[in-house]
């Protein structure tokens, strides 16, 4: 069982930064993929990030260029930094665990997720 904690959201204007971040507790982190998804209000849950045990990566459209995702075993954490923020990019943003290594855009690919924490960014 992995608990999960996101934290580092918060208001922004657009093309500020931010760096989100999600600390683990349960579980062998190293072993699972983790995923970064978002949720605007009124819209379905939708994939941002993901970074394999090995580190490979995937991206969004919407996210490649502007965010990078990456993790720190020793730490036991997942992170989001995000530059070049929009308007569009509001939303919450929900850290998520798997034990697989495929299929990581699809939110059923997860098992585990943390509470959110809320991106705005104003015009």
């Amino acid at each position: 069982q992995v608990q999960l904690v996101e934290s580092g959201g918060g208001l922004v204007q657009a093309g500020d930064s931010l760096r989100l971040s999600c600390g683990a507790s349960g579980g062998t982190f190293g072993t699972y993929a983790l995923g970064w998804f978002r949720q605007a209000p009124g819209k379905e849950r939708e994939f941002v990030a993901a970074i394999t045990r090995s580190a490979t990566i995937y991206y969004a459209d919407s996210a490649k260029g502007r965010f990078t995702i990456s993790r720190d075993n020793a730490k036991k954490s997942v992170y989001l930094q995000m530059n070049s923020l929009r308007p569009e990019d509001t939303a919450v943003y929900y850290c998520a665990a798997t034990v697989q290594a495929y299929g990581l855009r699809a939110i059923s690919a997860y098992d585990y997720w943390g509470q959110g924490t809320q991106v705005t960014v104003s015009s």
